[in-house]
């Protein structure tokens, strides 16, 4: 008899969904700064190497930048999605998968300047 609301008519709390469009905006920043990466390796780094390679890691970079900017959109709402809904996230693969290319990148670059 109360006119308390339903749990599902309550909303979002703004400070989460704040949070998230923080989130997609990091995740737009990484993506960002990937593809300036991938600009740099293509056209400003003074490595030796043969256009082959610098093509490899400049098109590895720009892809996971591109990647990043799409899936950047689709979490953000998937996650708002979630959060109306009150269920649990489940976490995200792609924070490891960008650590792990963008270590072996930066690998290649170190070893590029040894070489």
């Amino acid at each position: 008899m109360g006119t308390e609301p339903l749990e599902e008519d309550r909303g979002v709390d703004y400070r989460f969904t704040l949070a998230n469009e923080r989130t997609f905006l990091a995740w737009v920043r990484t993506a960002l700064a990937l593809l300036a990466g991938a600009v740099a390796v293509l056209h400003l780094l003074p490595l030796e190497w043969t256009s082959g390679m610098r093509t490899a890691i400049g098109l590895i970079l720009a892809g996971l930048a591109g990647f990043i900017a799409v899936y950047a959109l689709v979490r953000w709402y998937h996650v708002q999605r979630v959060m109306s809904r009150g269920e649990n996230l489940k976490m995200s693969a792609l924070p490891l998968l960008t650590t792990i290319t963008v270590g072996l990148v930066c690998l290649l670059v170190l070893l590029g300047n040894l070489l």
